[in-house]
C-alpha cells in the first residue's frame, strides 16, 4: 500500500467500524470485521469480543480503567451502551472525532494509534463547559 495508503485504508475501516459499533446492534449485520476472530484490546487489557465491545459500546470500552475511584471522571462499570453516547454527545454537541495518528501493522491484524477529540461545550457528570479542546 505505501505508508500513506495504508494509513488512508486504516482511518477508512476504523472510521466504518466505529459507525456500526455505534449504529448496529446485530454482529452479522456488521461488514468491517469477522465478529467470530474480532478482539478489541487497548492498552494491553484484556481483549472483548465483538459480542461484548457491542454491548458494552465504545466509550466504555476504550475507557475501561484501573486508575483509582477517587480519580475517575467518567466511570465506565457504571455507564451503559446508551447512557455513556448521551454522557459524551451532550458534552461534545459538535462531535467528539476519530483521527488514527499512527499504524503499526495492516489488515487483518491491525495494531493503530488514535486520539479522540472535541470541544468540551456541554456538561459532563456535573462540570460545566470550559469550550475548551478535549484530546484523549
Amino acid at each position: 500500500y505505501g505508508q500513506k495508503g495504508l494509513w488512508k485504508r486504516v482511518q477508512n475501516a476504523i472510521k466504518s467500524w466505529e459507525m456500526e459499533i455505534s449504529h448496529k446492534t446485530r454482529l452479522q449485520d456488521f461488514r468491517t470485521i469477522n465478529p467470530d476472530k474480532f478482539k478489541l484490546i487497548v492498552n494491553g487489557r484484556e481483549g472483548l469480543s465483538a459480542e461484548e465491545t457491542v454491548e458494552l459500546g465504545t466509550y466504555n470500552a476504550l475507557l475501561k480503567s484501573s486508575v483509582p475511584e477517587q480519580f475517575k471522571y467518567y466511570k465506565a462499570e457504571e455507564e451503559s451502551f446508551e447512557s455513556s453516547h448521551d454522557v459524551f454527545g451532550s458534552a461534545f454537541p459538535r462531535g467528539f472525532a476519530w483521527e488514527v495518528i499512527g499504524v503499526y501493522s495492516p489488515p487483518p491484524l491491525i495494531t493503530y494509534k488514535f486520539r479522540h477529540w472535541g470541544f468540551f461545550e456541554g456538561p459532563f457528570k456535573g462540570h460545566a463547559p470550559t469550550g475548551e479542546m478535549v484530546e484523549f
